[in-house]
């Protein structure tokens, strides 16, 4: 039923936000609710679920993360909340990749993935996804030193979606070190 909803970020919670869109406030689950900042306007990309429990919104940054939850929501076994848990555990590129390899026992990490379950998305989704693995070779046109400083800051805890967002902002600065990436990184990121 909706798109995405624009409106002022409210409310941010480990599992959800809230969007106020013109008054109303919307409860939207998110894989990465950390990613947006408070009173910050943002367009969220919105999926609706009805069930007999409730009608459920749940929030993505893009269009493509969306897409991949549809496509996750697509296997068997895969409900909402564990497609999000596997969203919020793990980068597009990197899920899509493992799943296109076969790499039943990488998928097993997640929560709620046993090895039925995991060998259920290689089955269903292996394929589909070559969208988001081509997505992931971007990164190999990178300097090393700029490759050196993304792999350091994911290490520091930064998720892969924080990463990914401000690389193309690193991309367009002056040739630098690691070290010299990675101080523009943290002012990138603690901006918000």
């Amino acid at each position: 039923m909706f798109e995405y909803l624009k409106g002022k970020i409210t409310l941010i919670e480990p599992s959800y936000i809230v969007v106020d869109v013109n008054g109303v406030g919307y409860k939207l689950f998110c894989p990465s609710p950390y990613s947006y900042s408070e009173n910050e306007t943002a367009k969220v990309y919105v999926e609706q679920i009805v069930r007999d429990t409730g009608i459920t919104l749940y929030g993505f940054l893009t269009k493509e993360d969306k897409a991949f939850f549809l496509k996750l929501l697509s296997v068997s076994g895969i409900g909402p909340k564990s497609a999000l848990a596997i969203m919020a555990a793990e980068d597009s590129d990197s899920l899509a990749s493992a799943i296109e390899k076969g790499e039943v026992k990488y998928l097993t990490r997640f929560p709620g993935v046993g090895k039925k379950t995991a060998s259920q998305i290689v089955l269903d989704l292996k394929g589909k996804l070559g969208d988001y693995v081509k997505q992931n070779s971007v990164n190999k046109d990178l300097s090393p030193s700029l490759q050196d400083a993304l792999m350091a800051l994911v290490a520091l805890g930064y998720t892969q979606k924080e990463v990914d967002r401000i690389t193309p902002k690193l991309v367009e600065l002056e040739e630098n070190t690691a070290d010299g990436y990675i101080k523009q990184a943290l002012a990138l990121l603690l901006k918000k």
